[in-house]
């Protein structure tokens, strides 16, 4: 803004003393206009400025703004007695922000309180704003940016949204209207701004906290550079001053620790809720092939292999997965594991350069339970899996649950890592070993007898591996008849 002050001096003769006398200001406004007015002020700029005159000749002020860049907002206020106001709370002796403590999403902040708090009994409150352009001058100024989008839709109308400007009574209130009239503009400007509907800004915050002297930033982006204002704000007159603001940079993610996995050898890993891991293999000898072993726990990971920096494979694994990669001479793999959004993620995995010595065992694509409903009896189920042509062992095991478990209960119980040697051994149905050379002919069945009528069976199938590792085939939920 630029913005000016000037003075037009009353006639001495016209000094309005009795009942007969016209209206000073009125007359004044009333002559020509071949008087010059005496300047008084001047300024440009967008700091929060101010004009004080301690010997006030009468006559008309006048205060002429013009707006140099684009539409804006302005806030005024006039008074004549300025020492007994105290309309803008008085910084402390020290008006800096202060950065207290800097993480990685959070920034505290602390300030000393205005005196004016505690030794007036004033009402102040607080309220910081936080964004990634630029320190500001004026809480005008952060109001105005947060209703940029909306702020110059609607123009102001005179007796809605301010009083119809009055020469006679405008920082000349009568006894009776001391402090109503006074200052009335700063809160018709405010009403203004409320009633813009302000759309919330996700580059700007303003919060006010009340008359604490701390604040903690949070949900902040790692590495980057913020600044701070605080304003004080007098809750009676509704007026701020700007403590000098600061800025500070975020500090940088943690750089996550490569785990460097060994040839043959099962690592176990775990992976927050939408988090990742890398791996890395890097063979010690000469090799033609790399054979990786994905065992998903839990729900699907993203799985993706890196060769010498340059992309191999991407693939989502669900249960067991095996992947072979063509090798190259001296180079080094880098394994990006990637969580699911619903929950934490649990897997095992394997890199090798000698596939037939790994202790996964070879499972087929289909790793569902089949019950014939036919064959359901008031005692016994009779259920079907595939195999693969790899002679493996099978272990089934049953436990009883309520006619009232879900399909979110057995997804709670589905970690397919947990291996037979965590159930109870009166779990235990059978263990068996199958295999089939035509994989068209590579499925069994077994009838699981000694159940209770009308009674909910969960069901698991685990196929063990020569090293000792298992993996659970999906469970199978099953009710046998009540009545035979």
């Amino acid at each position: 803004l630029a913005w000016t002050v000037s003075l037009q001096e009353l006639p001495e003769e016209a000094s309005g003393e009795g009942s007969g006398e016209p209206d000073p200001l009125e007359a004044q406004k009333q002559q020509t206009a071949a008087e010059a007015d005496t300047q008084l002020f001047s300024y440009k700029g967008n700091d929060v400025e101010y004009f004080v005159s301690t010997s006030s000749p009468s006559g008309l002020y006048q205060l002429d703004l013009i707006s140099t860049e684009k539409d804006t907002y302005f806030k005024i206020y006039a008074s004549t007695t300025p020492e007994s106001d105290q309309p803008y709370p008085e910084l402390p002796y020290d008006p800096r922000v202060d950065v207290t403590t800097l993480g990685r999403t959070t920034v505290t902040l602390a300030w000393k309180m205005s005196p004016i708090a505690s030794l007036l009994k004033q009402p102040i409150q607080y309220c910081v704003v936080v964004n990634k352009d630029h320190n500001f001058k004026s809480l005008c100024a952060v109001e105005a940016k947060l209703n940029a989008d909306d702020a110059f839709m609607m123009a102001p109308k005179p007796g809605l949204h301010f009083s119809p400007f009055d020469f006679a009574h405008f920082g000349f209130p009568s006894s009776n209207d001391a402090g109503k009239d006074r200052g009335f503009f700063m809160k018709s400007s405010t009403k203004l701004l409320r009633q813009v509907s302000a759309k919330p800004r996700a580059d700007l915050q303003k919060v006010c906290i009340g008359n604490k002297n701390i604040f903690t930033a949070s949900d902040l982006k790692p590495n980057t550079q913020y600044y701070f204002d605080v304003f004080a704000v007098n809750e009676r007159t509704n007026m701020s001053t700007a403590y000098i603001g600061t800025f500070a940079k975020t500090k940088e993610e943690a750089k996550q620790k490569i785990v460097d996995l060994k040839d043959g050898k099962v690592t176990d890993v775990f992976i927050k809720r939408k988090g990742s891991k890398f791996l890395r293999f890097v063979p010690m000898s000469s090799h033609q092939t790399i054979t990786v072993f994905v065992h998903s726990c839990l729900d699907a990971i993203q799985f993706q292999v890196q060769q010498d920096g340059k992309p191999l494979l991407s693939h989502n694994v669900e249960g067991i997965r095996q992947f072979h990669l063509k090798g190259k001479p001296k180079a080094k793999y880098l394994i990006r594991l990637k969580g699911s959004k619903t929950g934490a993620s649990l897997l095992k995995i394997l890199a090798t350069t000698r596939p037939n010595k790994q202790p996964f065992p070879s499972v087929p694509e289909d790793t569902r339970v089949k019950v014939f409903d036919k064959l359901r009896t008031c005692s016994s189920v009779t259920v079907a899996w595939l195999g693969t042509q790899d002679r493996n062992k099978f272990c089934v095991y049953k436990k009883e649950v309520d006619d009232n478990y879900s399909d979110e209960h057995k997804k709670r119980e589905q970690n397919q890592c947990l291996g037979p040697e965590t159930r109870k051994k009166s779990d235990k149905v059978l263990c068996k070993y199958f295999h089939s050379h035509n994989l068209q002919k590579a499925v069994t069945t077994e009838t699981i007898r000694g159940l209770q009528p009308g009674r909910s069976y969960l069901l698991d199938v685990y196929v063990v591996g020569h090293g000792g590792h298992s993996v659970k085939y999906q469970s199978k939920l099953v009710k046998t008849r009540k009545f035979c």
